[in-house]
């Protein structure tokens, strides 16, 4: 059996990956799980940039398959915010439920068809040969009014998806994990590591 280092150290990320990639003959590791102390910069302009500073970084450190995601909420209404910053929005140790109550409060008065947003994922495979692999998946949506749902974390209870009627937090982690932009992209990536 192989063995893959996923780059992060979000627990409830972990779980999302591991459901997706349940179905590869691999281990699949968090750095904490590996072993892996490194504080890796994520100065990359766009979200591939991102994850492929961290899979190559720690591919580097490790010799072994590492994949790495960036990804975030791009609202169109403001130019892309928060962007690649997602996570660092209003800064690193502000809670999601500030940030979201945030950007709810800059859309104020904003009507529906102009709050059109996209979560973004980018995914970077880096392999110990030196070859790395990205693919892109995104989950087409708007910002709603409030926030809603249990089942997701960060900008999932803001995050309305019209042909479903509900927030991505509101979804079962099945149905999420077939449609989300992390979803979309760890399928891809699998391609990749067949």
């Amino acid at each position: 059996m192989k063995k893959i280092i996923f780059a992060t150290g979000n627990a409830d990320k972990m779980k999302e990956i591991r459901e997706i990639l349940s179905d590869l003959d691999a281990e699949i590791l968090s750095m904490k799980e590996a072993g892996i102390q490194a504080d890796i910069v994520e100065d990359g302009k766009t979200f591939e940039e991102n994850a492929v500073i961290k899979a190559t970084a720690i591919s580097k450190l490790t010799g072994e398959i590492v994949l790495a995601d960036d990804s975030g909420l791009e609202i169109d209404y403001l130019n892309k915010e928060p962007g690649v910053y997602s996570a660092r929005y209003m800064g690193e140790h502000t809670d999601y439920h500030t940030k979201n109550a945030s950007l709810i409060k800059r859309l104020e008065g904003v009507p529906d068809e102009k709050r059109t947003a996209r979560f973004v994922c980018a995914i970077a495979a880096a392999f110990p040969d030196g070859r790395v692999e990205t693919v892109r998946g995104t989950m087409e949506g708007r910002i709603g009014y409030e926030e809603k749902g249990e089942n997701g974390f960060g900008y999932d209870p803001i995050f309305f998806l019209p042909e479903y009627g509900c927030t991505s937090a509101e979804l079962s982690m099945e149905e999420k994990n077939k449609i989300s932009h992390r979803g979309k992209a760890l399928q891809a990536i699998k391609e990749e590591l067949r």
